[in-house]
């Protein structure tokens, strides 16, 4: 995109899903996908009260619910993998069941994850970012390696649009998670 001034930026998807838009706003509100993104999770109005009324009732599972970006903004998919590892927290865990202790040390797992991640991307070319994200990682994309806390290793389970990787001995009390995709492939 070249703009009249002379500046401008080179917009690419690398992703399979092809959801990259453009919009051009006077309002970030004005962009459905922004007006309909839930709190920020380093926002200081993301307290550990706000988590627990976000996950109260809720019969989903909590790496589901910290995906939604309806739900809480800014996790995804990678982050909620190391969010549950530093929980110690198995993914599968229904929402609604989590405890006050439950929340409080999710909600410190959350609130440090995700500001370790902006700190260590602070500064960095746009070319770099994926790059120190992957590094940064402790059990998200590393299936089959060691947990870097308790040296077990990192299991993986896919679904058809994603995958989640856990640490057994951290996440489920050594107990391996059923991975749908090879357990039809067992029968």
């Amino acid at each position: 995109m070249h703009l009249d001034d002379g500046s401008g930026f080179d917009l690419t998807e690398a992703g399979t899903k092809k959801g990259l838009a453009v919009y051009v706003v006077r309002d970030p509100d004005d962009v459905p996908g922004v007006a309909s993104l839930g709190p920020d999770p380093l926002d200081e109005s993301f307290t550990t009260g706000a988590l627990a009324a976000i996950v109260n009732g809720k019969r989903s599972q909590i790496k589901g619910l910290l995906r939604d970006q309806k739900v809480i903004a800014g996790i995804g998919n990678a982050y909620s993998d190391e969010v549950l590892h530093v929980a110690r927290m198995s993914p599968f865990k229904i929402a609604s069941s989590l405890t006050e202790e439950d929340v409080a040390v999710l909600h410190e797992a959350i609130v440090a994850t995700l500001r370790d991640a902006v700190e260590r991307s602070r500064g960095l070319e746009a070319q770099d970012l994926k790059g120190e994200k992957k590094t940064g990682l402790r059990v998200h994309g590393r299936a089959s390696q060691k947990c870097p806390v308790c040296g077990d290793t990192v299991r993986e389970v896919s679904f058809a649009d994603s995958a989640l990787q856990y640490c057994p001995t951290c996440q489920t009390g050594g107990k391996p998670l059923a991975d749908r995709r090879m357990s039809r492939l067992l029968k």
